[in-house]
């Protein structure tokens, strides 16, 4: 059987990670299997609703810890409400040693954040916001959802700065051991002016994809990667096929075909041979459960059809869901990947990264 024939016959059944009985005595389902259950994995960014059945999912796909999207102060009390209902599964995480404690117990943990700071509206109250925010839970903050804001600018307008409330911003995420989250949905000159500010703080991009691969706003330069590893940090790579093959050229396009998973590996890989594979982990951005993305893919304000085509959009085939993770890890290990390295794509990164923001 050749390589993709392997990866369609990957599977995963009965709520674990598991291979086809054929294949796990074969040297690299075998590997597969050992390098997934042997290393703590991460899903990066996945702002899928809280619901029993997505814990399933999470489960199947071997997730040990979940980065989850919440916004205002109704989402984070549902999120503590959702966790006290449900504490025998899932654990909030504000620390690396959180983590590895719910793990240890068996159980899921999850970190809350924002994909970007408009939520903190009048700039003169910021800061008191974002630290009432901390408080709650909040550990990882975007600066701007693809348009500006008076923080600094998202996508669509990659050339516009951080603004002076932008700098105070991310001086105090810094200040309070959050993660500073750009690229992506942040602009470029937004991005970079923020990690300029950072001054060696490490800064991520939970979630985007390759603009030299696809020339799409969502996606980000070889500049922006270059200077978020330079800080230590680690990027993100999402499974939505808009962001995989669509680009400005496509604007008239109304349906973005499908990516395969060896395009999504594309993408994994090119960071690795930017970067290093050090800089690179999972960020699918899966939407399971959240009604407002089928208005989100119509509202051309924030997503223009030069960035995305018509609703429904689709995912890498063969990483349609996040229970179809071993999928991926037996993709890089087919590609000749390391152990080494895909464990440090699964979590190692993520988790690097996390104690070095948050504290042990």
């Amino acid at each position: 059987m050749d390589r993709r024939g392997f990866l369609q016959a990957a599977a995963v059944t009965g709520g674990a990670v598991a291979f086809p009985r054929w294949l796990r005595a074969d040297s690299a389902g075998g590997a597969a299997l050992e390098t997934q259950r042997s290393t703590l994995v991460v899903d990066g960014l996945d702002p899928s609703s809280l619901t029993v059945g997505y814990l399933d999912k999470l489960k199947a796909g071997g997730v040990d810890c979940w980065h989850t999207s919440l916004d205002d102060l109704k989402s984070f009390a549902d999120a503590w409400s959702f966790l006290d209902a449900n504490k025998d599964r899932i654990a909030f995480a504000g620390s690396t040693a959180e983590i590895r404690a719910a793990k240890a117990a068996g159980k899921l943990s999850v970190i809350f954040g924002w994909q970007g700071a408009e939520v903190l509206g009048d700039t003169t109250r910021s800061g008191s916001m974002l630290r009432a925010y901390y408080q709650l839970g909040l550990r990882i903050v975007g600066i701007a959802y693809n348009i500006q804001n008076s923080f600094g600018s998202g996508n669509l307008d990659p050339t516009l700065g951080l603004s002076s409330a932008g700098r105070r911003l991310v001086e105090e995420i810094h200040d309070l051991n959050i993660l500073l989250d750009v690229g992506g949905h942040t602009g470029e000159r937004t991005t970079l002016d923020a990690i300029e500010v950072s001054k060696g703080r490490p800064v991520i991009c939970s979630h985007t994809n390759i603009a030299k691969i696809a020339d799409n706003p969502r996606c980000v330069s070889d500049k922006v990667i270059d200077a978020i590893a330079r800080t230590g940090g680690v990027i993100g790579i999402t499974a939505i096929s808009e962001f995989i093959k669509r680009g400005r050229k496509d604007a008239q396009l109304q349906k973005t075909p499908q990516a395969t998973l060896d395009e999504f590996l594309d993408q994994i890989d090119y960071v690795k041979h930017q970067v290093g594979a050090e800089h690179v982990g999972l960020g699918p951005d899966f939407v399971d459960g959240q009604p407002a993305a089928t208005e989100t893919g119509r509202n051309r304000l924030l997503f223009p059809r030069e960035m995305t085509g018509d609703w429904p959009w689709t995912y890498a085939k063969g990483f349609e869901s996040i229970s179809e993770l071993p999928n991926v890890t037996a993709g890089l290990l087919g590609r000749g990947w390391s152990s080494a390295d895909v464990r440090r794509v699964l979590g190692e990164n993520w988790l690097r990264v996390y104690e070095k923001a948050w504290g042990a």
